[in-house]
């Protein structure tokens, strides 16, 4: 394998990953800023009140993005990793 195609290929990689994990990471962000937010302001420093709304919004947003995410992994396989195994 050429070193440009390899590195293409790594390339390509990564930026699928970054768009699979982007909604979920997005979330996360704005669900932990929010109830940081909410804490502050109401002096509750309880926990579970940081994990459940977070786990909560991430289950949420995996549930609705998986289609995306699913159709995006295929295309990766099947436009670059499937043609370098078989040697097309």
């Amino acid at each position: 394998m050429d070193e440009v195609v390899f590195f293409d290929t790594l390339r390509q990689g990564l930026w699928t990953a970054v768009l699979v994990s982007f909604p979920i990471l997005m979330v996360a962000l704005l669900a932990g800023l929010l109830v940081g937010l909410f804490q502050a302001l109401t002096s509750i420093q309880e926990l579970t009140l940081t994990f459940v709304p977070k786990l909560g919004a991430i289950v949420l947003v995996f549930w609705v993005s998986m289609g995306f995410m699913t159709q995006t992994l295929v295309a990766f396989f099947q436009d670059r990793l499937i043609p370098l195994i078989t040697g097309g």
